[in-house]
């Protein structure tokens, strides 16, 4: 009797239409076939952006200790054939390139430590209302992203100055990005709340220890992502070591690759008279692959350990909705 009463009940019941059923995500969704295909796609556009990233970098890699004859002639497209480490034996037993890596090392470290001690607490000042000559120190700032005095006058600073044949002309011109700049004021002016700064008010901190106790400890994102910039500015770092670098102890990692790349096409086309224009060129082109592996091996071992820490904040300042 009371399993009928039980039906009669549940029959007389109205029925949830399908919007109002409420979500269950134990429970597994049928997909459509539509959904399927969509899928499909999105998987098959996500292989082809994979590959077409990682691929390039897989040939360098096998390129680089190849034949260069069979890398020439096509031959060379997964997995490396006639294993030869004639491009890195040359750079190698070159005794600069181990002093070009300690400088870049150097200039580097010293760099980015640097950039960040300046960049983070002049992005935090400007971004506080508080601060009334803000917009006019930031008008300063952003002028010099589209005019500069040139490359003879930048020249003729650094020889005023002593810096030339110095470390320090790696480091204490670029001290500041203005772009970096401006994406750390931007960070601070939307993502850290203005009730901390009440709090610590109250608690009786200064500007300067709610910079340090409070802000910095927030900020683990954008100094991950500026640090990276930075760093990567730095050890790329080509052109001021062409321009204002002529002692060889002095030179970092890029310049001397250069010098090495350059020095073993002459002595490949002047000195062996048996040798085609082709061979040199392909001995050439080993070092240069060998040169590549060799300038950003030290970028790729880094950036893995950044990765989360970039992902979250290369998306700062973006528009929320």
């Amino acid at each position: 009797m009371s399993t009928a009463t039980n039906s009669a009940q549940y029959v007389g019941a109205p029925k949830l239409s399908s919007d109002e059923i409420p979500f269950n995500p134990k429970v597994r969704q049928q997909k459509s076939i539509s959904d399927w295909i969509v899928d499909i796609v999105i998987w098959v556009i996500l292989a082809a952006v994979v590959f077409a990233v990682i691929y390039p970098l897989w040939f360098v890699i096998i390129a680089s200790f190849s034949n260069q004859a069979a890398v020439s002639a096509g031959e060379v497209t997964v997995i490396p054939k006639g294993v030869s480490l004639y491009g890195y034996q040359t750079m190698f037993s070159d005794a600069r390139i181990w002093n070009g890596y300690k400088n870049t090392i150097i200039y580097t470290v010293l760099g980015t430590a640097l950039n960040m001690v300046v960049t983070m607490p002049a992005a935090f000042a400007l971004s506080r209302a508080e601060f009334k000559p803000r917009r006019i120190i930031m008008f300063l700032f952003t002028f010099t992203m589209f005019f500069s005095g040139g490359m003879i006058p930048s020249y003729l600073l650094m020889k005023q100055l002593g810096l030339l044949n110095s470390m320090w002309v790696f480091i204490v011109p670029g001290a500041v990005s203005v772009w970096n700049l401006i994406i750390a004021r931007s960070f601070f002016e939307t993502s850290i709340p203005e009730d901390l700064h009440d709090a610590a008010q109250i608690d009786g901190l200064s500007f300067f220890g709610y910079f340090l106790r409070i802000v910095l400890p927030l900020s683990s994102a954008i100094i991950a992502v500026i640090g990276l910039y930075y760093f990567v500015g730095h050890w790329n770092d080509y052109f001021n070591g062409l321009l204002y670098i002529t002692k060889q102890n002095k030179l970092p990692l890029q310049n001397v690759l250069q010098q090495i790349l350059l020095a073993n096409q002459t002595n490949q086309m002047g000195t062996d008279t048996a040798m085609t224009g082709l061979a040199a060129q392909q001995f050439a082109d080993q070092i240069k692959y060998g040169v590549i592996i060799v300038a950003t091996l030290p970028l790729l071992v880094i950036y893995p350990f950044l990765q989360k820490y970039f992902d979250k904040g290369v998306m700062i300042g973006a528009v929320k909705g």
